[in-house]
């Protein structure tokens, strides 16, 4: 099997949370591939100073502002790459985030905006990317940026819904696998599950950084990898899961 990402150069990917963590991993190695990256993010200024950091790269990267709370946000978003980029030919979802709480007395709505992000816009933009590939006859990939936590629960404080969110991320990936092949669709669907990364996503969780938490971890580039990885398989080939631990990872 060759590995490449060379059919996808010049193709146009969504990636959302790009301006933190992962999200800005796998923005670099996109656009160092040579692939129009539009990168949506509720904090647009800091996608457009990473586009100013790749402007000497093949492809490019542009800033688009989208908050996946809201579903007009994803709309417009997806609108605008059309018109301004091009159909969509990949989508990574990746934009997620949990929020320390609790089952048995939690706050309703740090429920809501944790699974509208993880679940929702997850599926808003599922929707609306897969409705520009089969309009334009593209053999696309969609990668969902899932969790270890979206197949066994860890016995961690303050994981509240979002375990539950990660398990509904595997589960669209493959109901979402199904609708493909029942419509001979040629487009390939994968789920990329890390471990612990040491990112900002610690930080909005438990308020302390990577560094004072003091977890072994994976890197963003990791997952980055993994995601190249997947896109880099023949068309022939679909990728349905792939799992990223760092060694002797306790989850």
């Amino acid at each position: 099997m060759v590995l490449s990402l060379d059919r996808w150069v010049g193709k146009v990917a969504v990636v959302t949370g790009a301006s933190a963590g992962i999200g800005v991993a796998i923005v670099e190695q996109l656009v160092k591939a040579g692939i129009v990256v539009a990168g949506l993010a509720r904090r647009k200024d800091r996608v457009e100073e990473l586009a100013k950091q790749l402007s000497g790269e093949k492809g490019k990267l542009v800033a688009v502002q989208a908050d996946l709370t809201k579903e007009q946000d994803i709309i417009a978003a997806f609108e605008y790459v059309l018109k301004n980029l091009g159909p969509v030919s990949i989508l990574v979802n990746n934009a997620g985030l949990s929020k320390f709480s609790s089952l048995i007395d939690g706050e309703t709505e740090i429920w809501k905006t944790v699974l509208d992000t993880n679940v929702l816009g997850l599926s808003i933009s599922t929707r609306e990317a897969i409705k520009q590939m089969k309009a334009n006859n593209i053999d696309g990939h969609v990668i969902h940026i899932n969790s270890v936590l979206g197949h066994a629960v860890a016995n961690y404080p303050g994981l509240n819904v979002y375990p539950a969110t990660k398990f509904a991320v595997t589960a669209l990936a493959e109901t979402l696998r199904y609708e493909i092949n029942s419509q001979n669709l040629k487009i390939k669907i994968t789920s990329v599950s890390p471990g612990y990364v040491k990112t900002e996503f610690i930080e909005v969780f438990t308020g302390k950084t990577a560094a004072e938490v003091g977890l072994p971890g994976l890197e963003a580039e990791d997952v980055a990898d993994a995601v190249v990885y997947a896109l880099s398989t023949p068309p022939h080939v679909n990728v349905s899961e792939v799992t990223v631990r760092v060694l002797a990872e306790a989850f």
